[in-house]
């Protein structure tokens, strides 16, 4: 596990709540509401976090959570212990799972690929543990293809790589370099925040 990340995201657990928590949620709850109503089968969620979005999860599910973070994780029991369904919470690495190929219908992802290190070998990762044909479903900000938006996100970056997330990325383009067909592209505000919807195609278990 990587620990510097660990460590990283340790320290941000403290005040999570308090800096992503009533506005921005109640902001993106419709659009999280719809993307995970698609919820089926065994479910795989990438960096829960303090479960935030656990509020917006449809009944009756069977879901992982997994966090690289410790003390997210222990800021996310008392919401997972709430969840109407089955929601078990994991610390791992989305770059170095250790369930085996095929193991997962489908996997979600909230403002996650912005912060992993790495996140083609996470994409990958995730692609390996889902069946073929498995889906991928992801709510996301990343960079913009536009002027003033994408001059200031790629000054931004520097500065809130050290606390947080990196704010120009090209996620859907790194969907793809994983190895995922991407299906849809789901603007929600300008070209900064997506829904990405995409599938690891057959025989993708074999591909590196």
């Amino acid at each position: 596990m990587d620990a510097l990340t660990r460590r990283k995201w340790d320290r941000a657990a403290r005040a999570y709540d308090l800096v992503n928590g009533y506005g921005p949620e109640r902001r993106w709850a419709p659009f999280k509401r719809r993307l995970f109503a698609l919820m089926r089968g065994n479910v795989i969620f990438a960096a829960v976090g303090t479960g935030q979005d656990i509020q917006f999860f449809p009944p009756a599910r069977q879901i992982t959570g997994i966090d690289i973070s410790g003390r997210m994780l222990e800021a996310a029991r008392p919401r997972a212990a709430a969840y109407p369904g089955t929601l078990a919470l994991r610390q791992i690495d989305v770059r170095h799972l250790d369930y085996p190929d095929g193991a997962f219908d489908q996997a979600f992802t909230s403002c996650t690929f912005c912060s992993v290190p790495q996140p083609v070998a996470g994409l990958r990762e995730l692609r390996r543990v889902l069946k073929p044909g498995g889906e991928l479903h992801m709510f996301e900000h990343t960079g913009s293809r536009y002027l003033p938006f994408s001059l200031m996100l790629h000054l931004m970056t520097p500065l809130s790589r050290r606390f947080g997330p990196e704010l120009n990325r090209d996620t859907v383009a790194n969907v793809a370099s994983a190895g995922f067909e991407v299906r849809a592209v789901e603007p929600v505000y300008l070209d900064v925040v997506k829904m990405i919807h995409a599938v690891a195609p057959a025989g993708h278990e074999s591909a590196p």
